[in-house]
């Protein structure tokens, strides 16, 4: 059985804007922190923005962070994205990862598959549409053709790890998110969303080089353990 302690301590068709669909009216009522995920998902103020205490109450709590049995060939360090269950896995070795709810994208033909490795972090990333968003959507999109700073408003949250192939950006990336609503679904521009309190963890937890695998949609790996 997994002590708290260590349940705590687990605490271009390609798109780089990786945004959705407007999110819902937001409610005035202070956001509610389960016990049990308490520690994970309070409010962070020590950084340049701080960021709110996640609502774990509306979110399904398959989804909240937490080490699980996670039988697999890679090696510990790896990152393997599941867009079939909407799990990103971490893998520690002895058959068990540090297991994240994530948002991926709406459609399967704007999903990067395969390996990657993660070419550059950032901070509080820079965010720019690519032109096919703004072509797509003008209205939405054409006044940050020159990017936006990071910041609360930035669709890419907190932090953002870009993942490259052969030495040249997938425009893929692992980051936050400003609707904690969608993780669990199908709603992004193609690249993988994370609460930002789970991409903060997982960005002290990654170093730059460090392995990443996405998962086809269209099925789960026969080592996969962990998905219920």
């Amino acid at each position: 059985m997994i002590s708290r302690r260590m349940f705590v301590f687990g605490s271009s068709a390609l798109l780089a804007s990786c945004t959705s669909q407007p999110k819902p009216q937001l409610s005035t009522v202070v956001p509610v922190v389960d016990p049990l995920h308490g520690d994970l998902y309070t409010d962070i103020v020590t950084e340049p923005f701080p960021l709110p205490a996640v609502d774990t109450t509306a979110i399904d709590s398959r989804f909240l962070r937490r080490i699980v049995p996670y039988v697999t060939r890679e090696q510990p360090g790896t990152v393997v994205v599941n867009t079939a269950t909407r799990f990103a896995y971490l893998t520690l070795g002895g058959n068990h990862a540090i297991r994240y709810g994530v948002g991926v994208g709406k459609q399967e033909a704007f999903n990067f598959q395969g390996t990657a490795i993660v070419g550059r972090k950032a901070e509080w990333p820079r965010w720019r549409p690519t032109r096919d968003m703004i072509r797509r959507e003008p209205d939405r999109y054409a006044k940050y053709e020159n990017g936006m700073d990071g910041g609360p408003e930035n669709p890419l949250g907190p932090r953002a790890l870009y993942l490259y192939r052969d030495g040249q950006d997938t425009l893929y990336r692992l980051h936050g998110t400003t609707e904690p609503w969608s993780i669990g679904s199908m709603v992004s521009s193609g690249c993988v969303r994370f609460l930002n309190q789970d991409i903060i963890d997982l960005y002290k937890r990654v170093p730059v080089g460090a392995k990443v695998v996405v998962l086809a949609a269209a099925g789960q790996p026969p080592d996969d353990l962990s998905a219920s």
